[in-house]
């Protein structure tokens, strides 16, 4: 029988890990956007309209695959995903077999630069990544009910020379400023195609109910990334700054970013999904 999975969320990293199928499996994917379902045909889907604020709009997805990708972002707003507890609300009807989930490493907050894995307490500093630990909650315990095989994929930086938006470059070319050395934090990545490769093989060989770093093998500050990337790229190297001048220059947003430091192990990764890195550092990916 052909396999039969169901993308939500089904972005750059779907759009990726359809690829890598090549048609061998039976794959739909849900999308709020009707001017998308020609290009989702086009990669081998089988669009599906959908909206996860919309639970009405879901009651097909029930049955549907034995194996589920989520890949959609929660919402912009709250503390809560309730994209999330849509979604589990109408598959809970025929529940799959597996489900992975696109988290984030954020969920650890800021970890002083130490080295960390899975075991690691969450400990969220902002609203999107609480977001994401309300998500993983719901996505456990959903598992554990149902007897579905969760995933619960914890992604830090992605990148790709052909990633819109997902190479450093156009950064770079903004002028865009990094904290000096002595404020900079550790920052982490993992290269598209390794993302999505982890992806299915967190569908074949995810153990129930579990967390993985999906992360490369570097250790860089994040000035140093910026530096790398520069330097490949042929662009200058950013301006290095105080925190207290990023303070007043940077967005909330960006400042974020800059408040957090922490290097992930992939042991899991890699003995558990038995995934090897093709980009095992951003000088091999970038």
């Amino acid at each position: 029988m052909t396999p039969r999975l169901l993308i939500i969320g089904c972005g750059d990293v779907g759009l990726r890990v359809l690829k890598l199928l090549a048609g061998r499996w039976r794959v739909f994917a849900l999308t709020s956007s009707p001017h998308r379902a020609a290009a989702l045909r086009a990669a081998g889907a089988v669009p599906l309209p959908g909206n996860l604020d919309e639970p009405a709009t879901l009651a097909r997805l029930a049955g549907l695959a034995d194996w589920v990708l989520h890949l959609a972002p929660p919402a912009r707003d709250g503390d809560v995903d309730a994209r999330t507890r849509n979604l589990l609300a109408a598959l809970a009807r025929r529940p799959p077999a597996a489900l992975v989930y696109a988290s984030t490493t954020g969920v650890y907050g800021d970890c002083g630069g130490a080295f960390i894995d899975e075991t690691r307490a969450s400990n969220p500093a902002t609203d999107r990544a609480r977001r994401r630990v309300d998500a993983e909650g719901q996505l456990r315990a959903f598992g554990r009910r149902h007897g579905t095989r969760v995933s619960l994929l914890r992604i830090p930086g992605i990148y790709a020379r052909d990633r819109e938006g997902g190479h450093p470059r156009e950064r770079l070319a903004r002028g865009t400023p990094v904290l000096r050395r002595e404020d900079d934090v550790f920052t982490n990545h993992i290269q598209a195609d390794d993302l999505a490769r982890a992806c299915l093989l967190a569908l074949l060989r995810g153990l129930p109910q579990r967390a993985v770093n999906v992360c490369d093998d570097s250790q860089l500050l994040m000035g140093d990334y910026f530096d790398l990337a520069a330097d490949l790229a042929g662009l200058a190297r950013p301006a290095r700054i105080t925190r207290a001048e990023a303070a007043e220059a940077m967005s909330p947003m960006q400042l974020s970013f800059w408040s957090e430091s922490r290097r992930l192990r992939n042991d899991r990764l890699k003995r558990e999904l038995r995934l090897a890195l093709r980009y095992p550092t951003p000088r091999d990916g970038l």
